[in-house]
């Protein structure tokens, strides 16, 4: 099963360009699964329906969440049709099996003042505060996911016409750079970043304190950290920033489509997800505009 693991996840990276973390995913599962089978002693060619089940049913017991359970099925479903496509089974033993069902949570979203509280946080006193600062003033403004923004390069930011190239395996944006997050990531590229650096072939916009690519985790760990510094109660993970940038252009009567394309959502579906805040934004802009609110 390990070797046809390999080919599979060679396939979809060649095939469907999907990305690393994707690929990471489809691997951790699959690995998982080929575990369980190990346990039970069945051979990845001897899978049957009632054997992805009972997979099912322990993921479930062990308390993963149903998006990890709809994951994991998704995985061993591709992984299959892989397989029959090689012929090297007859028949797809997730063809009648159903993912369970996951409820659509409302993204966290800061208000206005919470978001200026957390960017006043990093002292630019200091590289790792220049650093942070043009980090969280960036992922405000640009409203980028945070692979794509560990992902830039130093050539990806153009500060003649403010904007940054965001470029995933199948397709690129550019997204408009506000005056307070360039001014930042301005003071960060030409009073840090060259600094910080320990390779002058380094292509990364952020990088670590040793000077290489930031990683999620490090992203994950600054914004945890400056979140307890500001004393913001609410759980703010980096996503946080990118449902804040959405939900505050909307309110300001931006519009969806636009957001739609700086997003990069390929469906205006997941953009339509931050019309119910707009209704609060419209409430606000009521009672302080209305002679009788």
């Amino acid at each position: 099963m390990e070797k046809q693991i390999k080919l599979f996840l060679k396939f979809i990276e060649t095939e469907k360009k999907l990305s690393s973390n994707t690929l990471q995913s489809y691997n951790r599962d699959l690995k998982q699964f080929q575990d369980y089978l190990n346990d039970i002693k069945v051979r990845y060619t001897h899978v049957h329906e009632e054997h992805v089940k009972a997979y099912i049913d322990l993921l479930a017991e062990e308390g993963k969440k149903p998006s990890t359970i709809s994951r994991c099925i998704a995985s061993i479903r591709s992984f299959y049709q892989f397989l029959v496509r090689k012929q090297k089974v007859k028949e797809d033993p997730t063809a009648k099996i159903q993912s369970p069902k996951i409820e659509k949570r409302i993204p966290s979203v800061l208000t206005s003042q919470e978001v200026e509280l957390l960017l006043e946080q990093p002292s630019t006193q200091d590289l790792k505060g220049k650093r942070d600062k043009a980090m969280l003033e960036f992922a405000y403004a640009t409203g980028m996911r945070v692979t794509e923004i560990i992902s830039l390069n130093i050539d990806d930011v153009n500060f003649d016409e403010s904007y940054i190239t965001c470029k995933t395996a199948t397709k690129q944006r550019n997204i408009p750079i506000g005056k307070m997050a360039e001014k930042a990531l301005k003071e960060y590229v030409d009073n840090a970043r060259d600094i910080l650096i320990k390779n002058d072939n380094e292509k990364a916009l952020f990088v670590n304190i040793n000077g290489r690519r930031l990683t999620r985790q490090g992203f994950w760990k600054i914004i945890k950290y400056y979140k307890e510094q500001a004393h913001i109660e609410k759980d703010i993970t980096p996503h946080a920033l990118r449902h804040s940038f959405a939900t505050h252009l909307l309110q300001n009567g931006a519009d969806l489509k636009a957001i739609q394309t700086m997003l990069g959502h390929s469906d205006i579906s997941s953009t339509q997800v931050y019309m119910q805040f707009q209704d609060e934004g419209l409430k606000d802009v009521y009672k302080k505009a209305h002679p009788r609110a």
